[in-house]
């Protein structure tokens, strides 16, 4: 009865970060910071089913390469990542229940422009404006920065209502960023690793972003 009690109010609490902006969710859980931990632990459940989880896929990653590079990471939840790797993280989500993190809308971070090395969004992009995050991302990344996207990959899926990658991307590449890579081999997720190319020129003009398609999870 507990657990059916707990998944109903975790799909409650997982509706509120898909369908409201960042700010309107940070609203929410300003009033009422026992729901995100309550949020987490539902979160933490249906991670414990994938066989492999983005969030390792990128600390193998960060591993791999200089521990010099300063990280920033864009909803890092329990700050596993900032954990798991000797570089400097900044750890960014909507409330701190750990002291490596820092509560605050992931569109207005307090860090200076072009500080960070490599800027990380690990199933994060969650609110209605989404693209404000990652026009954030690109402010505080340095020239030739690295962003890392790791998201579900039903969400990716124009055959099941989701978003056409190559949208997705070509907003990114009028943003200001490359795609190196993008990575389908997870049946669960997908990654997209690119570098900040130019200076972000998207105040210009408007820019075509595509809806993504929320993760509701179903009753069990």
């Amino acid at each position: 009865m507990r657990q059916r009690l707990s998944g109903g109010q975790f799909r409650m609490l997982n509706e509120v970060l898909y369908t409201r902006s960042g700010e309107g969710a940070k609203d929410y859980f300003d009033k009422d910071p026992d729901a995100f931990k309550l949020y987490h632990a539902g979160y933490q459940e249906q991670m414990s089913r994938w066989p492999k989880l983005p969030v390792d896929v990128i600390i193998e990653w960060l591993n791999s390469r200089n521990s010099n590079l300063v990280v920033a990471d864009f909803g890092c939840g329990d700050a596993r990542l900032a954990k798991s790797v000797k570089n400097k993280v900044f750890s960014f989500d909507l409330v701190s229940n750990d002291p490596v993190v820092t509560a605050c809308n992931m569109a207005s971070t307090p860090i200076p422009s072009s500080s960070v090395d490599v800027a990380v969004f690990c199933l994060s992009l969650m609110g209605t404006d989404y693209p404000s995050y990652l026009k954030e991302a690109h402010r505080v990344l340095k020239a030739k920065g690295w962003l890392l996207i790791a998201e579900v990959k039903s969400r990716f899926d124009p055959a099941n209502h989701g978003a056409d990658p190559q949208v997705f991307l070509r907003g990114l590449k009028s943003l200001g960023f490359s795609l190196v890579k993008q990575d389908d081999s997870n049946r669960m997720f997908l990654l997209f690793y690119l570098r900040k190319d130019k200076d972000d020129r998207s105040s210009s003009k408007k820019l075509s972003w595509p809806e993504l398609k929320p993760c509701l999870y179903k009753k069990r």
